[in-house]
């Protein structure tokens, strides 16, 4: 596979947020005309930029470069003064073991299983 940024991938990826062009040259801290080039093809970013639009964007590197149709994302930044309860947590988990990280996982994912069950009820 190529290393290259596939144009249609990374309008998926945008399309996938629900936002314009203008608003995803904005969130890239692009030009418009700059972002527009990526999307049409016209333009090849450098490998640090595919990275940070994957980032922005919520998707992997290998997605927006045909390495996987997984448009999910490899990795999430945590903003500390966004979220100091979820950065809080990240950092206490950081030490743990992996039998805690495990049941810790299962705790998590049965509270979010009786969470949406809940809403439905």
């Amino acid at each position: 596979m190529s290393n290259q940024l596939i144009p249609e991938r990374l309008k998926k990826a945008r399309e996938n947020l629900g936002i314009t062009m203008a608003e995803a040259s904005r969130r890239l801290n692009l030009s418009k005309i700059g972002y527009c080039r990526y999307e049409y093809g016209d333009r090849i970013p450098s490998p640090q930029t595919v990275d940070v639009i994957a980032r922005v964007f919520g998707t992997s590197v290998a997605y927006l470069t045909g390495g996987s149709n997984d448009m999910s994302p490899d990795y999430k930044v945590i903003n500390k003064a966004a979220s100091p309860e979820l950065f809080e947590l990240i950092e206490i988990l950081s030490d743990c073991d992996s039998p805690k990280l495990k049941r810790i996982l299962a705790y998590a994912q049965k509270l979010n299983s009786l969470q949406k069950n809940k809403v439905v009820e």
